[in-house]
């Protein structure tokens, strides 16, 4: 099958799963219900981020005879995104305890680590360093917590579209920094996972009609940590090329949760005190803020992210001055302020 076909059927196929999914919600039990906590106040279908796993997780079989795609890549994101995915799936029903979803994710993590090769040696100011053991965990512990701020980042109170124009944002970026580099082949997988939620997004876009739940943004979460993590293999300052290109979640997730563990919150708990989420309340919309995070991504985080890549900025000092205008926008939006306290 020709590369184009590829991400062409497997946009055209996660489309007709979320249709699918949508016409049958009812019957499969998959209806969002507001409550207090949601940004939404009608009943939405929810799951289709199944719908993206499951298409974008069969493509990468296909390419398993694919001499330019890294089987150990194929290996590493088919294992930890499957595990992620069911274990997102049985939470949306169930509710899986936080022990048991922490087990499987840092088992996820390691599992991935073990077919990459673990954490490739970090660039800093222009000398590498090779931390061993400590960098795998210190690389298991990043795995997590991505796909954990993933999560934060797109739950019951989320906003239509904004992880799915994230993972978009992110995988584009990606793949365009292997293409400049010279190493078109490697910008395949992250083009299609881009294909696969751009095809659930032509519903998920404000207003929504359906959501992805935990199944798809956990799923998300640990593909796009792989993903970084095998870019650092090809060239070490595509690390923090990707950590750029992930900013708009990183930083709101982080600073959020900081916030709350200094007040000594429940920091497990559903909240509404993401940046993101008071922006919306603001706006009284959540379009614009979609909108947002993609201008964000595209004129700010995008070109900050090919300059390190390209090897024009330092690595470490490129996230610096990419995360200042983040951390400033989090603070004008109040994010991790104690919801009460919203004028």
């Amino acid at each position: 099958m020709g590369l184009l076909l590829l991400v062409t059927f497997v946009f055209v196929i996660t489309f007709c799963l979320c249709w699918l999914l949508l016409r049958y919600a009812g019957a499969l039990n998959l209806i969002d219900v507001p409550n207090q906590r949601s940004s939404h106040l009608v009943p939405k279908a929810r799951g289709g981020g199944v719908a993206f796993a499951l298409t974008f997780l069969a493509s990468l079989l296909v390419l398993v005879t694919n001499a330019d795609v890294d089987n150990h890549l194929l290996i590493a994101v088919l294992g930890a995104g499957t595990v992620v995915a069911v274990l997102g799936f049985l939470d949306d029903f169930t509710d899986v305890s936080i022990r048991w979803r922490l087990l499987g994710h840092f088992a996820s993590a390691i599992w991935a680590l073990y077919w990459l090769g673990g954490l490739p040696p970090l660039s800093v100011f222009g000398y590498a360093f090779d931390l061993g053991l400590i960098g795998n965990v210190l690389a298991a512990v990043y795995i997590v917590w991505l796909l954990n701020l993933y999560n934060f980042m797109d739950g019951i109170d989320g906003i239509d579209g904004i992880a799915s124009v994230e993972a978009i944002c992110v995988c584009l970026g990606g793949a365009l920094l292997y293409v400049l580099l010279g190493a078109a082949n490697l910008a395949l997988v992250p083009v299609l996972l881009a294909a696969a939620v751009a095809g659930f997004l032509c519903w998920n876009f404000p207003p929504a009609r359906i959501f992805m739940g935990d199944a798809g943004s956990g799923f998300l979460g640990v593909i796009l940590a792989i993903l970084s993590l095998q870019a650092a293999w090809f060239k070490a300052e595509l690390l923090w090329s990707w950590v750029i290109l992930l900013g708009v979640f990183v930083v709101d997730a982080t600073f959020t949760l900081l916030r709350r563990l200094v007040r000594g919150d429940k920091v497990y708990e559903a909240h509404c005190s993401h940046a993101y989420q008071y922006a919306s309340r603001q706006f009284a919309a959540h379009r614009p803020v979609t909108l947002a995070v993609m201008l964000i991504n595209l004129v700010w985080l995008l070109p900050m992210a090919l300059l390190v890549g390209l090897g024009y900025i330092d690595g470490l000092l490129g996230v610096c001055i990419a995360y200042l205008p983040l951390v400033l926008l989090a603070l004008k939006f109040k994010a991790g302020q104690l919801e009460k306290a919203e004028s």
